[in-house]
């Protein structure tokens, strides 16, 4: 499956999705980028006058990179053309520094495991200088169209 079939069968939409690419994918490990636009809504309130990207939509890219494009990828002889159902079932995650609007951040993640639908990722998030922004452990079960 190509980086670009993964991007299609994604379950999300803007302004929702937070995937714009994907770097590198394989059965173990997956790096992909987005970019916060500095006119997304959560600018104008988070904080006043100094605007800073919230944490939970760190975690939002975090998940949606490391866990539902590689739980795609690992699923992708089965799912076919549909979308599968996404459920984040834990996070824990430490942050160390801000993400400012306009910045691209990279995703690592690397599988801790996958059974049961359930998978499992170390996560790593960077800013475009490299330094790490966040990281942790989130997992979620990615559930096949057809058992939804």
């Amino acid at each position: 499956m190509t980086t670009a079939a993964i991007l299609q069968h994604l379950p999300y939409a803007a302004p929702f999705l937070f995937v714009d690419e994907l770097i590198d994918i394989d059965e173990e490990t997956v790096t992909g980028r987005y970019t916060f636009q500095p006119d997304m809504p959560c600018y104008q309130g988070h904080f006043k006058g100094h605007p800073v990207t919230p944490g939970v939509l760190l975690t939002e890219v975090m998940a949606q990179i490391g866990v539902v494009c590689l739980g795609i990828y690992l699923l992708r002889d089965s799912i076919g053309q549909q979308f599968p159902t996404v459920a984040m079932t834990s996070t824990q995650v430490d942050f160390y520094l801000p993400v400012l609007p306009g910045e691209t951040v990279e995703v690592k993640a690397e599988k801790i495991y996958f059974r049961f639908n359930k998978l499992k990722c170390r996560v790593s998030l960077y800013n475009a200088a490299g330094k790490l922004v966040c990281d942790g452990v989130i997992a979620g079960m990615i559930i096949h169209p057809q058992h939804a």
